[in-house]
Parts: structure tokens; C-alpha cells; sequence
């Protein structure tokens, strides 16, 4: 059933924020332990602002920006008010955490790894909650989305070529490459799943609760 975006009730957009902003928090975790290895996309966020300046997450929004404006000239259908909000709303959340400097330290010690796990399960938890939201895929999925629909390529595959390509435009500006980053994905993915799955089953009862209501008025 397609969502009716400007009529999505308002718990909607609370599980959307909520997500974005532990979304956000995962990803200024792992950033603090970035020698470990960072995810694909941060790999390329971090080699800009160390080559260039601004911010990480002037960054994130700048590239999502970029990839929103692609996908509108190739498959719009995947724009949504999700997407602008993914777009312009992580990278500032992301900055604000680092700036408060609450976050663990890097230690350089097995312990850094922890601190990453970390990271990597709040982003996937963030990730699953703010698309059960449904309103909207983030500018990077619906990317490569529209690369898919585009090559014919399968979804997984269409992923594997567009991070391939975005890390290797990371390494090659110099950005933090390590044994994680091969691994980032495949714990994230998992932990995604789970939590997506749990937070469309409650944004499922919360629709039949409304229903019944209606029905009842």
C-alpha cells in the first residue's frame, strides 16, 4: 500500500528522526576509531574533509545532496521526503555528537573494535527504524536503486559495484581503509534486517490500533 507522505501520521516521522539521529550516532562512533575501518561512503566522507576541509558531515550531506539530484533526473520515484530528510539531516546530527566529544575514545587497543561494533549495530538499529517509517529509502539506497533499475543489475549486486567504486575513490584520496571496512557491511546488514523487521511489525500494530479507532468513530 503506498503511503500518502503528507498524511503519514506523526509517529511516522518520531520512528523517521529517531532513526536518522541514532543513525547519525553509529556513524560518529565509528568515526572515532576510524583506524579500524569505516563503511564505504565514510571512508570517502573523511578523505574529503581531511583533503579539502569542512566537515564530515558537511560532507555526508553535500554527497547526498548530489546523489538526490541524480536520482530525480533517473528514477524520481524513489524521492521522497524521507530521502531530503536522510540528505540533510545525518551529517549535522553526526557533527553535532563529534562535537560534543561524549563518545569513546580511540584507545588503539582490541578495544576499538568494540567501540566499532557498537557503532555498526546503533547505525543498523537507527537504519531499520527510520525506513519502517516509510517515508522514503535514504539518497544512497535509492541510488542505487536507480542503478539497478537502470543496468538490470540485481539490488545486491548494483550495492557491491557502487561501495566498490566509492572506496576506491576513498582510498585513493586517502581515507582510512582497514580490515573493518570489509567487514562493516556484513554485520550491519543482519542487524538492519532484525530491526527493521521489529519496528515494521510495531508501526504494523499502531496502523490496525488507528484503523480500529476509525472504524469505531
Amino acid at each position: 500500500m503506498e503511503l500518502h507522505y503528507k498524511k503519514a501520521p506523526l509517529y511516522r516521522y518520531f520512528f523517521l528522526l529517531s532513526g536518522l539521529t541514532l543513525f547519525a550516532l553509529g556513524n560518529a562512533i565509528a568515526v572515532k576509531v576510524l583506524h579500524v575501518g569505516l563503511h564505504p561512503w565514510e571512508v570517502m566522507n573523511v578523505a574529503l574533509y581531511e583533503r579539502i576541509g569542512f566537515t564530515i558531515g558537511t560532507w555526508n550531506v553535500i554527497i547526498g545532496i548530489l546523489l538526490v539530484t541524480v536520482v530525480y533526473f533517473f528514477s524520481r520515484s524513489y524521492i521522497h521526503i524521507g530521502t531530503f530528510c536522510n540528505a540533510l539531516l545525518i551529517g549535522p546530527i553526526m557533527d553535532f555528537f563529534l562535537w560534543l566529544d561524549i563518545l569513546p575514545k580511540a584507545t588503539h587497543t582490541w578495544m576499538d573494535y568494540f567501540i566499532l561494533l557498537s557503532g555498526i549495530m546503533i547505525t543498523g538499529i537507527g537504519g531499520g527504524l527510520y525506513v519502517a517509517a516509510g517515508l522514503g529509502a535514504g539518497p544512497r539506497d535509492g541510488f542505487m536503486l536507480a542503478i539497478s533499475d537502470r543496468t538490470g543489475l540485481s539490488v545486491a549486486k548494483a550495492r557491491i559495484m557502487v561501495e566498490s567504486i566509492v572506496l576506491i575513490i576513498g582510498f585513493l584520496l586517502g581515507g582510512p581503509i582497514f580490515i573493518m571496512t570489509f567487514i562493516y557491511t556484513f554485520i550491519q546488514s543482519p542487524v538492519f534486517q532484525k530491526s527493521l523487521q521489529f519496528f515494521k511489525g510495531i508501526v504494523s500494530v499502531m496502523e490496525e490500533k488507528k484503523s480500529m479507532a476509525n472504524t469505531v468513530n
